[in-house]
Formats: C-alpha cells, structure tokens, sequence
C-alpha cells in the first residue's frame, strides 16, 4: 500500500523558530523524529542562489560523457570522494544495484590535519567551470544547518544544547549529489533500494520530486513529498544507536517513476552529517530503561562503524 503521510504526522516545522522559540522548536522536531525517523522543515534559509548554482553545475557534471566521469572514479576510494558510477551501490542485504549514479564533496581538512587517513582529500572537476566552488558552499550552508538541528536534538534527549558540538566539529560529513537518469523498459533494481541511513543526521533537498517513501511501523510504504522549499531531514543509524533506538533510523527508498516521468532525470542533494571519526558511539544513559535496555552494550567508533557499513553496501 502506498499513500501520502498526513500533515499530522509531518508537517514542517519552521526553521526559524529555531533562533525565536528553541524550546517548541525542538519539541517539535523530537516529535516528528520520535514517530516516523523524519521530519520537514521549512524556511530553511539557505540563500536560494547557492542552492541553484550548485544545483546547475551538477547538472552539467552528469550531462558529461561517461568516460570524462569516470576518470573521477576511484574503485579502491568507497566511494567517499569523487564520482561513483551508475549502478555500483546496493541497499544493504540487497544484491541488486541501485539505478543511481553520484558524486560525494567531504570536508576540506587543514594541512597538518589527523583526520587525513579517514577523510580523504576532496576531488576538483576540470570540466564544470565553478563545480568545485558552488559544491563547497552548498556544502558548507547544509554543515551549518545541521548544527543547528543537532542543538535543538540535544535539547529534546534532555542534554546541553551544544551537547553535539564537539561531536561533530570535524566529522566526516558528506554531501551527495545524486542524479537518477531516465529510465528506458523495466529494470530489475530501482532508484535506491529499502536501506537505512549511516549517519547521525541527513538533511535532502531535492525531495518536491515523487518517488521517496518511509516504511512506517505497520510495514506501509508512505511516500514524502514535501513542499517546495522545504528540507527533509531524517534519522540516521549513528544517532538511532547512541538514543538505543529512541530515535529511529527508518527504512526508505526512492522507487521508480510512473511511465510518464520514466524519461526524466531526478536528481536531489542529500547532506550526511557525520560523528568526528574518532567519536565513541556510546548509548546515552537518559535512554535507557527498565523497558528501553541498551540494546547496544558495546561501544564503537564513528569510522569503525562507517567502515563496516560500507562494507556492507558494496562499496568497499
């Protein structure tokens, strides 16, 4: 069965409440968090002409040749930087590929930095006059954002609202710029399989088009389009283990379009804010209960546990 979610259970929340009223601003998200994995936030202030160039020059990036794309493929690299192809991404525990094809801008470190051997150096493009400039602001305006987000998290698990901040300050966040191309017969794959983010946090832009759905608790697939303008931001498995499942990393998927838009790119920009590699993912004791025990009694690092996933996808 697939239908709409009800305004209920998502309506967006305003960004901007987040600087007028913190506390109704994080009750809120917590709420929508609590209940699906997901929420929509609105009036999300991001200059709209940083996400209009970044979104242009993606474009002419996948409109390039294949050849001249894949030379920015690193087969050995996980796909952490630089351009993965069509097809080499699996969801978890799925043989079949996704029909996807995208490229991943991480952090700029500093020289001398410690982080280098788990983040690796971001990759320039020759062929897109102002790619590389328009990705780091896009970049940059989302990271932002997402700090933002994280205070109003701690505010609703009960912790100091900067609780994240030195979590988070040098982590290993990635924007995705994804295009889905057009889709000639009946493949065997969709978009992007039934998977579960790695992250703490994902904030997509890009949603408006059809085609995102979140399976709810009942096993219904319930499609998310929210209005133009509007962010979705959604759990990931870092932040649903260290709330022991108080937050809920919830299972998605981008299926494919109806016959009418099969001859029609989807592209969207998913964010995943990541923990500092270093960050020992360890379960908060304010959500753990007689009824809620640590289902999560070992502690793992952020790149430990980033590592085994890629595993896990196939890109590594």
């Amino acid at each position: 069965m697939t239908d709409t979610l009800s305004p209920d259970i998502l309506e967006p929340v305003s960004f901007a409440r987040a600087t007028s009223d913190p506390d109704g601003f994080a009750r809120d998200l917590g709420r929508s968090f609590r209940e699906i994995g997901f929420a929509v936030v609105s009036d999300h202030g991001i200059d709209q002409s940083v996400i209009d160039r970044a979104l242009s020059d993606t474009k002419a990036f996948f409109a390039l040749p294949d050849e001249a794309k894949r030379a920015y493929f690193d087969p050995k690299g996980g796909g952490q930087r630089g351009y993965t192809p069509f097809a080499t991404e699996n969801a978890k525990g799925q043989s079949a590929k996704d029909l996807k094809e995208f490229w991943h801008r991480g952090r700029d470190l500093p020289e001398g930095s410690p982080w280098t051997d788990a983040m690796p150096p971001n990759v320039a493009v020759s062929e897109v006059e102002g790619f590389d400039a328009s990705t780091k602001a896009l970049y940059d305006a989302l990271d932002e954002m997402g700090r933002v987000l994280l205070q109003a998290i701690a505010r609703d698990l009960g912790l100091a609202h900067d609780w994240f901040d030195r979590t988070v300050d040098h982590g290993n966040s990635v924007l995705r710029l994804l295009h889905y191309p057009p889709i000639d017969g009946d493949p065997a794959g969709v978009r992007a399989g039934a998977h579960e983010d790695i992250n703490v946090i994902t904030l997509l832009l890009g949603a408006e088009e059809a085609g995102l759905q979140a399976k709810t608790r009942t096993g219904e697939w319930l499609s998310i389009q929210p209005p133009e303008g509007a962010l979705v931001i959604n759990v990931g498995d870092m932040l649903q283990r260290l709330t022991n499942n108080v937050l809920p990393s919830t299972t998605h998927r981008v299926v494919n379009p109806s016959k009418e838009r099969m001859a029609y790119s989807r592209y969207s920009t998913p964010f995943f804010l990541h923990f500092n590699p270093d960050f020992l993912i360890e379960t908060l004791p304010g959500c753990i209960s007689t009824d809620n025990p640590d289902r999560y009694p070992n502690p793992i690092t952020a790149n430990d546990y980033l590592l085994e996933r890629l595993r896990e996808i196939g890109l590594l």
